[in-house]
């Protein structure tokens, strides 16, 4: 049984493009439909973790928003990272589901149970893949991904009976 899910932001939450302005702004495009997925699942007792080599303010507000509690940006050693949340839980890899794109994903997901990616990932990851989404990063593959994992724990029917009960 899955219990913990980790991760990566740029190339699996955006769509892995980095836009910044003129004033030095950077900006990032989440998918709606993966932040309800994820939403919706932690309501099923799923932990969530990001991960990311990256510091922004804009990852803190939407995994805040989502009701992601471990956030680690700027991380130069994924596994440690993962390790002390592991620990924080006491969860072991065989609990964890790993969702990354890009080489510095790579090592940390071969230690976890199920590992997927966007259908836009490098080969490598590909690869190492038990589940790979038909669609790219930032457009709905966490979602996805997660359904398929929710579905194989019998938990997305829960999610749509509860928007899909009636009021009488």
């Amino acid at each position: 049984m899955i219990k913990l899910v980790v991760l990566d932001v740029d190339g699996t939450l955006t769509d892995g493009k980095l836009y910044i302005d003129n004033f030095g702004n950077e900006m990032k495009a989440f998918d709606v439909k993966d932040g309800l997925a994820i939403s919706q699942s932690i309501k099923q007792g799923i932990k969530f973790a990001i991960i990311t080599g990256k510091t922004s303010k804009i990852v803190e507000r939407r995994g805040t928003e989502l009701g992601i509690t471990d956030i680690v940006q700027g991380s130069h050693n994924k596994i440690e990272d993962l390790e002390k949340i592991l620990k924080k839980y006491n969860f072991s890899y065989e609990e964890t589901a790993y969702i990354g794109d890009d080489l510095i994903d790579l090592k940390p997901m071969k230690l976890c149970k199920f590992k997927a990616c966007p259908k836009d990932s490098v080969q490598e990851i590909i690869e190492v893949c038990d589940f790979v989404s038909s669609k790219n990063g930032g457009n709905g593959a966490v979602r996805e991904i997660l359904e398929k994992l929710l579905k194989d724990q019998g938990l997305w029917e829960k999610i749509i009976n509860n928007f899909s009960a009636t009021v009488q």
